[in-house]
């Protein structure tokens, strides 16, 4: 692969998990500041947030189960009390 090519798909990839960076983050946010959110729509929001990340790493579900899924599993068991 030519150096530019290389240097063009790296800078797409870091944008993509800049990307996802926030995404994450905002889902988070939500999560835990939004007070007439349920625990259904909580999950939703969780799953629509794996659905982004799929679409732009696919293949990588994964991967995103072993570090984003506990996280969001500990914030809505801690803000819910249930599991």
């Amino acid at each position: 692969m030519p150096d530019d090519d290389r240097k063009a798909a790296l800078e797409q990839e870091d944008k993509m998990l800049r990307r996802l960076r926030f995404l994450v983050d905002l889902t988070f946010a939500t999560l835990a500041q939004d007070p007439d959110l349920t625990l259904e729509q909580a999950w939703q929001h969780v799953i629509a947030l794996k659905g982004a990340a799929v679409a732009m790493f696919p293949g990588k579900e994964d991967t995103f189960d072993l570090i984003y899924l506990p996280r969001f599993s500990r914030l809505l068991a801690e803000r819910f009390g249930a599991n």
